[in-house]
């Protein structure tokens, strides 16, 4: 019978979240050294071992790749969808068995899977569920590293630098719309990392304005109404620019400013982030800082091939960077 970290948390009297980062030597743990031997000798008298399965050859792994998202909303939002699609597609190649889990379908996952990839963001009560289920787990867009699991990320402040150094020297100032949302079980509030690399830099320079930047969710709507306030609130200090926190919002502004008879670019540049399929098919097209999913995909799977070809046990994080493609939308 295969002894879970559930088994381990009622027999020593802790919680599953403190068995999983104990056991994943997680740096950032304040527990007393009484309770981490507790928890380890606990572990050793169940024969509980990390990774314990019969050896396999690449066709019979069999992983589970979660997306965060419902199945609706994933069509909303392009960035995940590529996203899990490379996550498929490099497994495909690498003859690996993967099973889709959308929002809500952990609990559905066979305990007997080899591992997980989680695509998006997710709460410390839903990190410990998955890691209840595997030992073998990597995050993409998101990063675990302190709990002891792989991570794949996109480094934004460097990509926000770019952005902010195309547009000053071709406007007379610079706004932003942005984002923040929670993780789907909704005990974690994400703020926007772009923002927070923007409002650095900005300040850093002294010209960050609060009154230009608006914060909203990352939906087409959103994007819509905000530049639309911005509009109504701003009226001749609208920006010459606005930094966009992705495809959706960009799209949703680039409406907006179309119906309030505002030309893009000559009037308004727009700055998006993330670069899926979308952006070079609206008028004007958009210039968007692209991130790499392919290789964020391609790495995930990566990643858990190495865990379980190898036995390896050292998490890792892989940074993936990004590029400019400048288009219509800007001057």
């Amino acid at each position: 019978m295969k002894v879970t970290l559930k088994d381990i948390a009622q027999k020593a009297g802790v919680s599953l979240s403190t068995v999983s980062r104990v056991l994943n030597y997680d740096t950032t743990l304040s527990v007393s050294d009484s309770t981490r031997q507790r928890i380890f000798e606990v572990a050793e008298e169940l024969n509980y071992t990390k990774n314990k399965r019969v050896p396999k050859t690449p066709e019979n792994y069999k992983i589970a790749v979660v997306q965060w998202y419902s199945i609706n909303k994933e069509l909303d939002d392009l960035y995940f969808m590529t996203i899990r699609m490379e996550i498929e597609k490099r497994s495909q190649e690498l003859h690996i068995q993967t099973i889709p889990v959308f929002q809500n379908q952990v609990s559905e996952i066979d305990k007997d899977v080899d591992g997980i990839i989680a695509v998006g963001k997710y709460s410390e009560a839903q990190v410990d569920e998955l890691s209840a289920i595997s030992d073998n787990l990597v995050f993409v867009d998101w990063s675990e590293m302190a709990r002891g699991f792989d991570s794949v990320v996109t480094e934004f402040k460097p990509a926000v630098l770019k952005v902010i150094d195309y547009l000053l020297p071709r406007s007379r100032n610079l706004g932003i719309i942005y984002g923040s949302e929670y993780t789907t079980d909704g005990k974690l509030k994400i703020p926007d990392p772009r923002f927070k690399a923007f409002k650095s830099i900005m300040t850093e320079r002294n010209l960050f304005e609060p009154r230009f930047a608006y914060e909203g969710n990352y939906t087409n709507q959103a994007g819509y109404d905000l530049m639309k306030q911005a509009v109504k609130d701003l009226g001749d200090d609208l920006p010459d620019a606005f930094f966009v926190s992705n495809d959706p919002m960009a799209i949703g502004a680039l409406k907006a400013l179309g119906e309030e008879n505002i030309e893009v670019p000559d009037r308004v540049s727009l700055f998006s982030f993330n670069d899926t399929s979308v952006a070079k098919y609206v008028y004007p097209e958009l210039s968007a800082v692209h991130v790499a999913t392919d290789q964020m995909g391609i790495s995930a799977v990566e990643l858990m091939q190495s865990r379980l070809e190898r036995g390896r046990e050292v998490p890792l994080k892989v940074s993936v960077g990004t590029k400019l493609i400048i288009r219509k939308s800007t001057r």
